[in-house]
């Protein structure tokens, strides 16, 4: 009978090891940045600083954005949003989340502000599943966060009664967090919430990486999507 349990508890053991070394294994394919992210922006000019990519503006305005990657995207494939943004005067920061997957380092916002001291305001969000990651970050924030973002993605908890300013930009053609997503997400928004369709924007474009299995050809290019996001982004942070 022991015989019987040990080998039951090796083999659930078993499993669970092999379990752990595919998911890392899968996390190591991950989506970097295009071509046309490298006609945009020299990353061999980007700065680091603890925590990944940070974007320093020449007239910073006080106000500091944090963009938490999509799922097995690459930091870097966000570079264009940064550097524009920052050139509207954010300190911009794309940290690096454990395995490239937002939710296994939704707390890392605090390290970035604890790290810049002298930005008095955070508007934390993030694309597809880094959204999601943020958005457990806003569930108990530091109290310089000053608003919650998200591109293409929706909060996991209700924020209905949380009175924190909320935007959500989502594109029409996007075939993994649909228009329809969007709509049945308003109910876990707060009153104070924005919503901003991008016609003709899919998922993957709020990146800069390329295509994306499950998305929808996008009608429009990739840098005019993101000009969009920036536009519709400082408008946002501007307001609040």
């Amino acid at each position: 009978m022991k015989k019987w349990l040990f080998r039951i508890v090796m083999a659930i053991i078993a499993v669970i090891v092999i379990a752990a070394i595919s998911f890392v294994v899968y996390a190591q394919f991950d989506y970097g940045p295009s071509e046309t992210l490298a006609e945009k922006v020299d990353l061999s000019t980007v700065e680091s600083d603890g925590e990944g990519l940070i974007f320093q503006p020449e007239s910073p305005n006080g106000k500091g954005v944090i963009l938490y990657q999509g799922a097995k995207v690459e930091k870097e494939a966000y570079a264009y949003l940064g550097q524009s943004l920052s050139d509207q005067g954010f300190v911009v920061s794309i940290p690096q989340l454990p395995l490239n997957f937002g939710i296994l380092g939704s707390g890392t916002a605090d390290a970035v502000i604890e790290e810049h001291p002298e930005v008095e305001e955070w508007f934390l969000g993030g694309h597809s599943l880094g959204g999601v990651a943020a958005s457990f970050y806003a569930e108990d924030p530091s109290p310089k966060l000053a608003g919650l973002y998200f591109l293409g993605a929706y909060p996991a908890g209700d924020f209905s009664e949380s009175g924190l300013p909320m935007l959500s930009i989502y594109g029409s053609q996007d075939g993994l967090s649909t228009i329809e997503d969007i709509e049945a997400s308003r109910e876990l928004f707060s009153d104070d919430s924005v919503f901003v369709e991008i016609e003709g924007g899919n998922h993957a474009q709020f990146g800069l990486y390329g295509e994306q299995k499950s998305d929808n050809p996008a009608e429009i290019t990739p840098i005019e999507q993101q000009d969009q996001v920036v536009e519709a982004l400082t408008e946002w942070i501007n307001e609040n």
